[in-house]
């Protein structure tokens, strides 16, 4: 069983979405994924500024096993890319949910619509 915390909204990709006070969405891969993935030694960001629209693939993460895609969550723009993760990738291994990738803010505001909350979540990685 995964570490699936409640307050985050994620995608069936294996991305984490949390709403932040500003309105912008930090974006993050989820332990289902990391551990899918074995021990991460790279990721490939979107530039900030970069505009994204939703199933878009934004970055790559590479691991010792395999390449796989990050995809946008949302249509919008990428406000903040978070360098120290580029820099000590192994780092999401330790604490996916610690660990942000990037931020979007997102075109005519945020709608969890087509996200799943923990629980639904929970039942996509356990049917895996």
């Amino acid at each position: 069983m995964s570490n699936v915390p409640a307050d985050l909204r994620y995608t069936d990709d294996h991305e984490w979405i949390r709403t932040e006070a500003d309105g912008s969405l930090t974006v993050g891969i989820t332990d289902h994924a990391q551990k899918n993935l074995g021990d991460i030694v790279f990721f490939e960001l979107p530039e900030v500024g970069r505009k994204i629209r939703a199933g878009e693939p934004v970055g790559t993460v590479e691991s010792v096993k395999a390449v796989s895609e990050i995809f946008s969550p949302f249509d919008g723009e990428v406000v903040a890319v978070n360098e120290d993760v580029v820099d000590s990738p192994e780092d999401v291994n330790a604490e996916p949910y610690g660990v942000w990738l990037f931020k979007i803010k997102a075109k005519g505001g945020a709608s969890s619509n087509g996200l799943l909350d923990a629980k639904a979540y929970q039942k996509l990685v356990d049917g895996e």
